[in-house]
């Protein structure tokens, strides 16, 4: 079998992740900060740990600013709910964006919340100066997807993060894609607010995700977004204050963190330039074979420079979804076809309603089995001509 999404979720996983959710389940299994027996305290310690790895990978200087959250859905709703409650608000967003944005975005529109999109070109691209632009008086936040999930388009996050500085505008980063498969440094980069998810590049677990935090973004500004038990401050029936339980109530998912701390501890041993090599290597083998074929439109920026390891493609005559069957039946290649749940970014590629076919190889994918699926697309791709 060829595993070719990795966007929508990276496998296998290292095997250090494994070791680690199991020894959790076996030795420790306690609920981290509700206890102070030693196996809760172990729970606790495994927990600071992801915070840790995490905020040293993202460059923050204050694990407790990583707060983690179930996915980064969740996270992407903290902070646009909490952000765009004044009267009037405005945010200005991009053509780029997934649904985890613009379904919150287009919920807070009915309570006249308004949202400027820019628009992008057909390969995804954009400049940073289309955002400052569309800035008003009342502008509240800027969102911005990091990579497309549907062709790997990266957006020039820095530039947009010095002009939101200049204006004094919150930048929140959508970094799903992105985070444990291209550099960030929120500091360098001016991100504000940046969202995670465990189980992509970060070769983590599913239901673990996240929201990291600017050491110097205001938290005053960010309420918190779901109430309840922390372990901390139990006489008050008000949130606490104190970071990371102002925007963690609720037993967390600790088992889920123990294999996240040992996936990103991987990464950092490996190297994320390595890692960002191979996909290079990967993506630029893909797209150089996909290109050659008749009849086979291949999405997106051809620079390596300008995306991830995600390309979508398309065989002139027959639809993405029957693409991606054959793919599955009869070559035992494992794609995502579709509009992988961002419409907008279909728009802007000139792809909707129909979608694409995208392949997305890990880090580890070896490049014959890249070599067999661009061997398996031109077997398609003459079946087609022979019809």
């Amino acid at each position: 079998m060829i595993y070719l999404d990795h966007a929508a979720t990276s496998w296998p996983k290292p095997a250090c992740v494994h070791e680690a959710m199991e020894r959790f389940m076996r030795d420790v299994g306690a609920s981290a900060g509700r206890s102070a027996h030693r196996l809760s305290l172990e729970a606790e310690r495994i927990r600071f740990d992801a915070r840790e790895v995490i905020g040293c990978l993202l460059g923050l200087n204050d694990p407790m600013r990583v707060i983690f959250t179930p996915n980064a859905t969740t996270a992407l709703n903290m902070v646009i709910h909490g952000l765009l409650t004044r009267e009037n608000s405005h945010v200005v967003t991009t053509g780029m964006e997934h649904n985890a944005v613009m379904r919150p975005l287009r919920a807070l529109e009915q309570s006249g919340v308004t949202v400027s999109i820019v628009p992008c070109q057909s390969d995804g691209m954009m400049h940073a100066t289309s955002i400052e632009e569309r800035i008003k008086p009342n502008t509240r936040l800027i969102v911005v997807n990091h990579a497309s999930n549907v062709c790997g388009t990266v957006l020039p996050v820095r530039q947009i993060g010095e002009i939101a500085r200049r204006h004094g505008i919150p930048l929140l980063v959508d970094a799903a894609q992105t985070a444990g498969a291209w550099p960030i440094d929120m500091h360098a980069d001016h991100i504000d607010l940046l969202v995670f998810t465990g189980h992509k590049g970060l070769l983590g677990p599913s239901g673990t995700g996240g929201l990291a935090i600017h050491d110097d973004f205001n938290l005053d500004l960010l309420p918190p977004f779901i109430h309840g038990g922390t372990g901390s401050q139990s006489e008050e029936e008000t949130q606490p204050n104190l970071m990371p339980d102002k925007y963690e109530a609720g037993t967390p998912n600790s088992v889920g963190l123990a294999g996240l701390a040992a996936s990103v501890h991987y990464l950092m041993d490996y190297g994320l330039e390595q890692i960002v090599a191979q996909e290079q290597k990967l993506t630029s083998r893909l797209i150089d074979g996909l290109d050659e074929i008749d009849g086979v439109h291949v999405i997106g920026p051809m620079e390596l420079n300008q995306r991830t390891a995600v390309v979508s493609f398309n065989i002139e005559s027959i639809p993405c979804s029957e693409v991606a069957h054959h793919l599955d039946q009869q070559f035992d290649i494992m794609c995502r076809p579709g509009l992988h749940c961002a419409p907008r970014t279909h728009r802007t590629l000139g792809t909707y309603p129909d979608g694409t076919v995208r392949f997305a190889p890990g880090p580890f994918v070896p490049i014959e089995e890249v070599d067999r699926a661009i061997e398996a697309v031109t077997t398609l791709a003459e079946q087609r001509l022979n019809v």
